[in-house]
């Protein structure tokens, strides 16, 4: 086996095993029973889903052309950087409005320490229409 060979057998398990993530991800949003952990699995496998995806067409590309493809390197990058980044705020919104835990979650340990901080209770908006 040479070189180019190993690299296209790499490149084809790392966006199998993304594949095989991103539809991990797809059922655990559509399985789970609040929007937390949904937010958690649409959050966590579905980045890993998309990175070993470009990494495994990154790697394909450079090995099999020779061509070092900028923008994968960065939609890496930013999909690395902002994915989490965006459902840490979504979950935190939906928590601070008060969107109820599933009954079977054990503990709610955002509670104590938002007690802690006196953490004020969102303002009730009014209809401005009414």
């Amino acid at each position: 086996m040479n070189a180019s060979v190993t690299g296209e057998l790499l490149a084809s398990i790392l966006i199998i095993v993304g594949a095989i993530m991103s539809v991990i991800s797809a059922i655990g949003i559509i399985r789970l029973p609040d929007v937390y952990t949904r937010s958690h699995a649409g959050t966590k496998s579905a980045t890993l889903a998309v990175l070993l995806t470009l990494t495994g067409c990154f790697i394909y590309f450079w090995l099999a052309d020779a061509y070092i493809s900028i923008r994968l390197i960065l939609g890496i990058v930013f999909v690395f950087l902002t994915a989490p980044v965006a459902g840490h705020l979504i979950t935190r919104a939906a928590y601070r409005s008060k969107v109820p835990l599933t009954e079977e979650s054990v503990e709610d340990e955002l509670k104590e320490v938002l007690n802690k901080e006196n953490y004020n209770e969102p303002v009730e908006h009014t209809d401005a229409n009414k």
